[in-house]
């Protein structure tokens, strides 16, 4: 009996991309940024200080692994090879485990210098929404971390928790967010945020006769609480802006703004990226130090 492959609701889709209008053969200083993170991992290449391309893909098994995934990626959309890179920087929860990177970062301040670049120096809070934490980030008009809250206890509010509600649900995670505004009416937050009970509640909920829509919304306002409350600990100064993979689920963000009052800057960029692209300019800035030359400002 040939065995059916249970379809992966909880998996986002991969994303690759490189700018048409550059080639790396022009510049003069070539770097990337990797960030090995729990549920994705990303590189991103930048010519002379500015995004030139990236690739995100699923982590693998194993930090040394996972990074060359996603090098791979950008390096056939691109044409580069590892000897073109002049500085790497690794960031993550598997940066130390990087052999080819130049230097490893802390998560926290790429993300902060990646927002930084996306948002412009306005940005002032950052909620980095990742795989299995959630970050509260305060910076300065250069992206220099001042002061970061973190939770990690558990996959509540974080990018895993909501993997496990689409599984469990059968719902592809990237309709979540749409699909937590179809309903009537904005039903209760579930009531416990730990993701194994938020399971049992949300299939009771299943069994009371609520719709797959009602429970979606039930755990992504739990989930915005959860976050709201985080970031109400560090302080919201405008301007605000959400990194991570979660900052595409438009069901949390929204709540989430709606309980902090105030909304998160739009960007045209890929903000799951912003470790890794924190990281390469961090590698630009390192490189020309070592190279003694002049750095912008």
């Amino acid at each position: 009996m040939m065995m059916v492959p249970r379809e992966e609701y909880w998996r986002w889709s991969e994303a690759s991309w490189a700018d048409p209008d550059k080639h790396w053969k022009d510049a003069r200083v070539v770097t990337l940024g990797i960030d090995v993170g729990s549920v994705s991992s990303e590189a991103v290449v930048c010519l002379d200080g500015e995004l030139y391309a990236f690739n995100t893909v699923r982590t693998a098994a194993g930090s040394v692994e996972s990074a060359r995934n996603a090098m791979k990626g950008v390096f056939e959309r691109t044409g580069l090879r590892f000897d073109d890179i002049h500085y790497v920087v690794g960031t993550g929860y598997g940066r130390v485990n990087l052999p080819f990177a130049h230097k490893a970062i802390t998560e926290i301040a790429c993300h902060g210098r990646g927002a930084n670049y996306m948002g412009g120096p306005s940005v002032r809070t950052i909620l980095d929404m990742g795989g299995q934490d959630c970050k509260a980030i305060r910076v300065d008009e250069r992206g220099k971390v001042t002061n970061f809250l973190m939770n990690d206890k558990c996959a509540a509010g974080t990018g895993r928790g909501m993997e496990v509600i689409a599984d469990l649900l059968e719902v592809p995670i990237e309709e979540l967010g749409p699909r937590s505004f179809d309903i009537d009416e904005e039903p209760p937050p579930v009531s416990d945020v730990c993701v194994v009970f938020a399971k049992s509640e949300a299939m009771a909920r299943l069994k009371d006769g609520w719709s797959k829509n009602k429970v979606i919304a039930a755990y992504c306002r739990a989930m915005a609480e959860r976050v709201a409350a985080l970031l109400q600990r560090v302080g919201v100064e405008p301007d605000f802006f959400i990194t991570g993979g979660i900052s595409k689920n438009i069901g949390v963000v929204r709540r989430i703004e709606e309980i902090i009052g105030v909304k998160a800057l739009p960007t045209p960029y890929d903000t799951q990226i912003a470790g890794a692209l924190g990281a390469a300019l961090f590698a630009h800035a390192l490189y020309l130090k070592a190279q003694g030359k002049p750095q912008a400002a």
